[in-house]
């Protein structure tokens, strides 16, 4: 018997079949075909899309010499906050996905940021925290648009799509992120005309990266919906990772098949990299950086910009009680971007060898690279920031600018880390890393200079994957406890702060700082 694997990513499509003792018998992948209708919109074609999750789902199974029968079940993760809307009736979409690093509400973001009703709601949200001193309050004063949220880039699409806007009034449309609408497509089936009743849900940890959810109530904030022209009917219901999600209909594979779970990507690298307990953090380094922080029961209330986020709720077996935990995330979003783009400007060919072309220098010779291709999260919070590279001599080369594309990919983290320092009590003295850009020991050991922590690096850097095949497993009873996948776990690198290093890093690290000031709020609002 197998477990089935299927992460949603940004940029990829990966499927893996696990065995019982969690190694990985077989593997697909597939590129996500993005769009880019015009400059800062990105959307992904919903039919094409299908396509390619059937398609890389069934090569996996190839793969692992199996077929869709012996499989127990299969876990479903996705990429956060990118949505569709479609008819109720008829299943006929308003428009393609809406992926979540998409700009083209940007302007709209401004303006309600600037608007005179939100700057009011913060000052309510600000004095009833000093009244009460419920952190909830507290997130409210401190409440921004981004672009990254669903909210703005929804309702611009409400007021830029005719046909959706009618559907809403008519009461006749749906509104769902990707495991919404995936939930749907495998209960569905490929039978189009299919009329079985099919729930409209979406599980919780998607759903608290919204910006629609309310993870302190654990609810829709439905008082915000008449905002952003929204009605509760067109909502999904909000479900636990561990719901009897249903079965995938056996006309797309041949026989029907388990779904385990389903979880947000980052939720599931929590579960991947057994960040189980309060206090535990872990960082993916994948196309964007997401750092984690476990804080338990506890619903954090974050004045720098990290955002609070349920990381799992689940019925535990061990105390036959359901279990919410919560999380706080700082996000940079160009990370494996960078490395994307070294690419095509010719700085190396193959990502592989950008540790070693940095580690070929000394320093960097007062160069400092700027990774704002997308503005700058938190603590900076800056969405008109510019990219770019400060201080280059007749004697730079190649392997100097590598080395600072690197380190600011540190940086970023370091400051994340700098605000979980400052807003919480907890004390550290790990950080797991997972991703593709985890691989790079220079990043790593920079990282635990900086943090002066341990970073551990497994030796499957797709945690994403793996977290999601263990809770799926679990779900259905292969497993029996969290114990079995921490068991399992296998550090391949250990990075320790090296002490000779510290000071002079953190003394580059406050130079960058100041570089970074120099790129702040560079561009107009064209």
């Amino acid at each position: 018997k197998f477990i089935g694997a299927l992460d949603i990513g940004t940029t990829t499509l990966r499927c893996m079949i696990f065995n019982r003792s969690l190694e990985i018998c077989g593997l697909a992948s597939e590129q996500v075909q993005l769009i880019y209708p015009k400059v800062g919109y990105i959307e992904i074609e919903p039919n094409q899309f299908w396509a390619s999750v059937v398609n890389v789902i069934k090569n996996a199974l190839d793969s692992a010499k199996i077929s869709a029968a012996e499989l127990e079940c299969l876990g479903i993760t996705t990429q956060r906050s990118t949505f569709i809307t479609w008819h109720r009736e008829t299943g006929q979409y308003f428009h393609n996905f809406i992926v979540w690093n998409d700009l083209r509400a940007k302007e709209l973001v401004k303006k309600w940021n600037e608007n005179f009703l939100l700057k009011s709601f913060q000052g309510v949200a600000k004095f009833l925290y000093l009244i009460t001193r419920n952190k909830r309050f507290l997130a409210g004063s401190v409440m921004k648009f981004m672009n990254s949220q669903v909210t703005v880039r929804l309702a611009w699409m409400i007021r830029n799509n005719d046909d959706l806007r009618k559907a809403i009034q008519n009461k006749s449309a749906l509104f769902g992120t990707i495991d919404t609408w995936l939930l749907h497509k495998f209960q569905q089936g490929l039978n189009n005309g299919n009329k079985k009743s099919i729930d409209h849900i979406t599980d919780v940890t998607n759903a608290s990266a919204t910006g629609l959810y309310d993870p302190f109530q654990l609810n829709w904030a439905e008082w915000s919906f008449s905002l952003y022209g929204l009605t509760a009917d067109m909502m999904p219901r909000v479900v636990e990772n561990s719901h009897d999600f249903g079965v995938v209909d056996k006309s797309i594979f041949g026989s029907e098949i388990k779904i385990g779970c389903s979880i947000a990507d980052q939720s599931a690298s929590i579960w991947g990299s057994c960040c189980f307990n309060k206090g535990d953090v872990k960082v993916t380094l994948g196309t964007g950086t997401f750092m984690n922080l476990n804080t338990g029961k506890m619903c954090h209330a974050s004045v720098y910009g990290l955002y609070p986020l349920v990381a799992w709720r689940v019925f535990n077996r061990e105390t036959n009680s359901s279990e919410v935990v919560y999380c706080v995330e700082g996000q940079s979003s160009d990370t494996g971007s960078l490395i994307r783009w070294g690419i095509d400007f010719g700085l190396f060919s193959d990502p592989s060898c950008s540790s070693d072309m940095a580690y070929s220098v000394d320093d960097t010779e007062e160069i400092f690279f700027i990774p704002a291709f997308s503005g700058f999260g938190a603590p900076l919070n800056d969405a008109k920031a510019a990219t770019g590279v400060i201080g280059i001599r007749p004697t730079t080369t190649k392997s100097h600018i590598v080395r600072a594309l690197l380190e600011s990919i540190a940086y970023r983290v370091a400051q994340l880390y700098i605000c979980t320092l400052e807003e919480t009590d907890f004390k550290f003295s790990i950080i797991r890393v997972d991703g593709g850009v985890s691989k790079n020991d220079f990043v790593c050991q920079l990282l635990a200079n900086l943090t002066g922590l341990v970073v551990e690096r497994t030796e499957n850097s797709e945690l994403s994957v793996l977290g999601t095949a263990f809770l799926a497993g679990l779900n259905v009873g292969i497993f029996k406890s969290r114990q079995e996948l921490v068991e399992k776990r296998i550090v391949e690198r250990v990075f320790h702060p090296q002490p000779e290093n510290i000071e002079r890093v953190k003394d580059k690290f406050l130079r960058w700082q100041n570089a970074v000031e120099r790129f702040m709020d560079w561009y107009d609002e064209s």
